[in-house]
């Protein structure tokens, strides 16, 4: 995926699911998406690159970046939870969906039951 198509894919990913919503608490330079206040991705191109900041369990974001050279620790956040995306071949839709939703999922299962938008362990079946 190139250049800002794939900020673009990850925030169409994010709009469509359910409860989300852009902020730009650190300036226009930086979107970030949340789902009921807490934080699941960042878009921002500081670096002069476009990237796109995700969350991500410790052992998948070990192997994603291990596998694709442009998925690196995520800039700015905590490396061990964390990823950053960056354009480049190895980046399709398929894994930009799947990385957000990912990310999302992550974060709505850390949310008090009361608060979640969907239930995060039937979230992706009832989509299928």
């Amino acid at each position: 995926m190139k250049g800002t198509k794939l900020q673009a894919r990850a925030a169409a990913r994010a709009e469509d699911l359910p409860g989300t919503g852009l902020e730009h608490p650190f300036g226009p330079d930086w979107g970030v998406f949340k789902v009921c206040g807490k934080v699941f991705l960042l878009l921002t191109q500081v670096t002069g690159e476009p990237m796109v900041i995700l969350k991500s369990a410790p052992a998948d974001g070990k192997a994603l970046r291990s596998s694709h050279e442009h998925i690196t620790p995520g800039y700015h956040m905590n490396k061990q939870h964390w990823i950053t995306l960056t354009p480049g071949e190895d980046i399709d839709a398929t894994l930009v969906d799947e990385l957000v939703t990912e990310s999302y999922l992550l974060v709505v299962e850390k949310l008090p039951k009361a608060q979640q938008p969907v239930d995060p362990k039937t979230f992706l079946r009832s989509r299928v």
